[in-house]
């Protein structure tokens, strides 16, 4: 595979300094994001049957928890709201709601640690009855693409006024991104990013973070 003994791989791992200088990929706290699951009971912090050692906070714990992982020099937190069925409808009205729960969470977050960063899903799936991330047709077999922007729009700008830094569409609809975008852009929030998600339905975490949300066992379109 390569022309031994003049190449000698060997060489640039045989202490730490030639290691360091040499590592293509460098992996330190700068790169990385905090997850954090908040829900609107008071005082309260839950664990997370479905993912051990993970916690829903009350937002007075979810403060809490930021601080002290800015504190270890965490710089960006996610996080996702775990929304009460009783909010949830087909349209997903809750999601752009200005007073929901995401929104207050981020208000409470910059308040008492403004110097993090903080990013937040834009997706549908939390606020639907039916567990989806678009607002479904009338045959129930399929989603409104174009509709469901228009939601996202709102709710992306309904995140962004509340102090989020980055909105992070998970949704899947197409078209959305450049839509998101000019929403933002036309009402004062261009540096707010948009943060592109990798696959994920394959994960492990996946069927988990469904349950967390309260979606588990949905039909797939």
């Amino acid at each position: 595979m390569f022309n031994f003994p003049n190449t000698r791989l060997r060489r640039r791992r045989s202490s730490k300094w030639v290691r360091n200088l040499t590592s293509e990929n460098s992996l330190s706290v700068n790169d990385l994001v905090l997850p954090l699951f908040v829900h609107d009971r008071e005082e309260t912090t839950e664990p997370i049957s479905g993912l051990p050692g993970v916690k829903c906070y009350s937002i007075d714990g979810l403060v809490s928890i930021v601080k002290e992982a800015k504190d270890l020099g965490i710089n960006a937190v996610a996080i996702f709201p775990v929304v009460d069925s009783k909010l949830k409808s087909e349209n997903a009205e809750e999601a752009y709601n200005s007073d929901n729960l995401i929104c207050r969470a981020i208000c409470a977050v910059k308040l008492k640690v403004p110097e993090i960063g903080i990013i937040a899903d834009v997706a549908l799936d939390p606020y639907t009855i039916h567990g989806h991330d678009g607002i479904l047709k009338d045959n129930q077999m399929d989603v409104e693409n174009d509709e469901t922007i228009s939601v996202l729009c709102k709710q992306a700008f309904a995140l962004a006024k509340a102090g989020c830094d980055i909105v992070a569409p998970s949704d899947m609809m197409d078209g959305r991104i450049g839509r998101i975008r000019k929403s933002l852009d036309d009402n004062n929030f261009q540096d707010v990013l948009i943060l592109s998600y990798a696959v994920k339905y394959c994960s492990s975490f996946y069927a988990p973070f469904r349950q967390v949300v309260g979606h588990v066992g949905y039909h797939i379109l």
